[in-house]
């Protein structure tokens, strides 16, 4: 999928749907991302003012996937974890 960046949860979570627009047209549609499978690292001790994208560069080299930290968390927004004192980190792999 061109869409997405390389390392986006769609690109190899998601499957693409085809279906018809409202014309009748055949479309494609990317469908719901499913969980993928994570090992958790460990837990962070969050810090006020500390951002997700912040601690994914620091624990899984990468700032854009603060979406696994969340999904491990099981929260679908990253606002959801700004009170969170407890985080827990997902291995690199």
């Amino acid at each position: 999928m061109s869409l997405y960046a390389k390392n986006s949860r769609y690109v190899l979570h998601a499957e693409v749907i085809n279906v018809a627009d409202d014309r009748g047209r055949s479309v494609q549609r990317v469908g719901r991302a499913r969980r993928p499978d994570l090992i958790e690292l460990g837990e962070h001790i969050r810090r006020e003012g500390q951002r997700l994208d912040h601690l994914a560069n620091f624990y899984l080299r990468d700032p854009n996937a603060f979406w696994r930290i969340c999904e491990l968390n099981d929260v679908l927004l990253p606002d959801q974890l700004a009170e969170v004192d407890l985080i827990r980190i997902p291995t690199r792999g």
